[in-house]
């Protein structure tokens, strides 16, 4: 068995995406998740130059390094958290990414920083804003079921950080329609 690690893997289309790409160079998947791959057996050198190459034509690009792969993992239980769970998180974040990780939050927030130039906590808002923004698009939930389904302590708090990040208010941003939503691997 052999591993990938991808970037920039935010979505089920993605997995799907990164899949069929694989098969068309007749490697066998084992198991595949948001920026990982295990394959059945490892790829030769000449078959992962060629991985690389067709994923990056895609968007997507292999990690070779342990530091890019840590920062790959913490975006993708924050991804998982915010948009596949609807933040129905039983703990607070630094213990999800301590216990899923498998190291010490206070390492994984300064990597995180010192990578991304941003905290992992302003990532994580800029993640539920972006659910926000697409679940106010969509128009099936009331604010205040949005907030509830994002974990916000009220619809007040949800509103006020909605406006912090985006400028605009939820109800102004919903009545433009303007589709101002990021792809998930911009954020």
């Amino acid at each position: 068995m052999s591993t990938l690690f991808i970037k920039n893997m935010v979505c089920n289309r993605c997995i799907m995406v990164v899949q069929n790409e694989l098969e068309k160079l007749g490697l066998k998947v084992k198991n595949i998740k948001l920026g990982e791959v295990v394959l059945e057996t490892a790829p030769t050198e000449a078959n992962k130059r060629k991985v690389e190459t067709n994923l990056v034509a895609l968007g997507f690009e292999l990690i070779d390094d342990r530091r890019s792969r840590i920062i790959e993992r913490i975006k993708t239980v924050i991804i998982e958290l915010v948009h596949r769970q609807n933040g129905e998180m039983k703990s607070n974040l630094s213990d999800i990414l301590s216990s899923e990780l498998h190291h010490d939050y206070n390492y994984l927030s300064n990597l995180f920083s010192e990578i991304e130039g941003t905290t992992i906590e302003k990532y994580f808002i800029a993640q539920k804003i972006e659910r926000v923004k697409e679940l106010l698009v969509y128009d099936e939930l009331t604010l205040s079921e949005i907030a509830y389904t994002l974990n916000y302590s009220s619809v007040a708090y949800l509103s006020n950080q909605f406006k912090k990040v985006t400028g605009l208010t939820p109800s102004h941003f919903k009545q433009i329609k303007v589709d101002k939503r990021k792809p998930l691997d911009r954020v």
